[in-house]
């Protein structure tokens, strides 16, 4: 897949207050927390130029998969994400690659409603895909 284009990292947190406060001490500033009702979620976006983008991921309910992430892991980043040009195909090359998917393309709010899809594979770890827009 070539056409991949790194988007952010993704840290599950079980406080975005507490884990942003590190990275606003140094020079990142916070998107407003935006609450994920799909995946249970609260989500925040760190930016700071020159350096990569941090989505903080916060579960909002004990059911949320980010509960289960922090209870086995606790807090570090969990996923990369990358734009694609073309999701529904990804999706296929991926899956065919021998990345296993977490589920097909849904929307996701704190990106706009654009889509996005979730695989994993044990020797990469977990990859997130987003439509580019």
């Amino acid at each position: 897949m070539k056409d991949l284009v790194f988007h952010h990292i993704g840290y599950a947190t079980n406080s975005i207050k507490e884990t942003s406060s590190f990275y606003l001490e140094r020079g990142y500033k916070a998107s407003e927390i935006i609450y994920d009702e799909v995946q249970q979620t609260n989500i925040c976006f760190l930016t700071k130029v020159g350096n990569p983008t941090i989505e903080l991921i916060e579960p909002a309910t004990e059911k949320s998969s980010i509960h289960k992430i922090l209870k086995k892991n606790g807090v570090h980043p969990y996923h990369c994400c990358y734009e694609v040009e073309d999701i529904e195909k990804s999706f296929d090359q991926f899956a065919e690659d021998g990345f296993t998917p977490l589920f097909r393309p849904v929307e996701a709010i704190a990106l706009d409603n654009r889509l996005i899809c979730y695989f994993y594979r044990s020797d990469v770890g977990f990859i997130e895909l987003l439509n580019k827009l």
